[in-house]
């Protein structure tokens, strides 16, 4: 009985693991045979957990939802990190789950064993997180769109651009990318016929599933660096490039990926970025307290030879050039 109790955990953890697995796959796997297999699986579902089995020689067997949630089989180092994981959530960029987070956290604390609570007590009390800017999302939407992405359908929801204008808008959604800040995906616009990046927390109803779609080629095969290019330059009327006289690493711990896109160039780094406003980043990189050079557009030297002549004038350097006007330079 214990025999058979225990293969009933290990095949439970082999279904939770991986979307679908066949018969000879699972037999294999355990050691037993596929007569078997059918077996523990009939016990499983008298248990009351849904699986589900597709006929034919691609077909196989898949642990689906039901309407209890099954125990989850998981190791010292799965369990950990789920703990901490809930412990960051609740102060996470996700709305709305804060207070369920602390309850699910309550109860795997319980049920850790003796050795796993000392080492998750001793990481938690050595972590303090500062409170963010996040912009919140309503989990349901990330549910919603990740399902539609996994099932290839397309989604329907009203959004709100950055210039507050609103509208509804159909696409089909391939990826979702976490910038730390934001949550944005990535999807064919099939109004506009072109891809676009969307903001999470800007999608105003619930998505809609609608019909399935058949998937497209990616825009870039990094989509990690295509959504951050859309986000820091794309959408901005100045592309601003600069060369900051700082190895990558130091200027990374200060610039985030939300803000700018870096590449190291030797012991230098190559920071390029958008903004709507020249005066923006004049004052954003003054205050880095890096030597930089302005390598694009025109534009933003002109800018900032403006903004130097100004600043030298407050202190007391000298009278303002010659033919200039002596007020701030108009935002561009």
């Amino acid at each position: 009985m214990i025999q058979t109790s225990a293969r009933l955990l290990q095949l439970l953890s082999l279904l939770q693991i991986r979307r679908e697995w066949t018969g000879p796959a699972l037999a294999e796997r355990m050691q037993v045979t596929e007569r078997t297999i059918r077996r523990d699986i009939g016990k499983l579902r008298t248990l009351g957990y849904p699986i589900h089995a597709s006929p034919g020689i691609a077909g196989g067997y898949q642990l689906g939802a039901g309407a209890e949630l099954p125990p989850l089989l998981l190791d010292d180092d799965e369990a950990l990190a789920v703990a901490l994981g809930l412990g960051a959530v609740a102060a996470g960029p996700v709305a709305g789950i804060g207070e369920s987070s602390v309850r699910a956290l309550a109860k795997l604390e319980q049920v850790l064993p003796s050795r796993l609570r000392r080492r998750f007590a001793a990481l938690k009390n050595t972590v303090t997180t500062l409170p963010s800017d996040a912009a919140p999302v309503d989990p349901l939407q990330l549910t919603a769109i990740s399902a539609a992405i996994t099932d290839h359908r397309e989604l329907s929801f009203d959004y709100t651009k950055a210039d507050g204008g609103t509208g509804r808008r159909l696409v089909e959604p391939y990826r979702l990318v976490d910038t730390g800040r934001r949550w944005y995906f990535v999807a064919w616009d099939t109004d506009r016929e072109d891809w676009r990046t969307f903001r999470a927390d800007r999608i105003s109803s619930m998505p809609t599933e609608r019909k399935r779609f058949v998937p497209r080629q990616l825009p870039a095969k990094d989509i990690a660096a295509y959504v951050q290019e859309s986000i820091t330059r794309s959408p901005y009327k100045y592309d601003v490039v600069v060369r900051l006289h700082a190895p990558l690493h130091e200027v990374a711990a200060i610039v985030g990926p939300q803000t700018a896109s870096l590449r190291a160039e030797g012991e230098r780094t190559i920071l390029r970025a958008g903004w709507d406003r020249l005066d923006t980043p004049a004052a954003h990189l003054a205050t880095l307290g890096m030597d930089f050079e302005i390598l694009a557009p025109p534009e933003f030297r002109d800018h900032a030879r403006t903004v130097a002549q100004r600043l030298i004038q407050a202190a007391g350097g000298g009278p303002p050039a010659a033919g200039e006007d002596e007020r701030l330079p108009a935002q561009q």
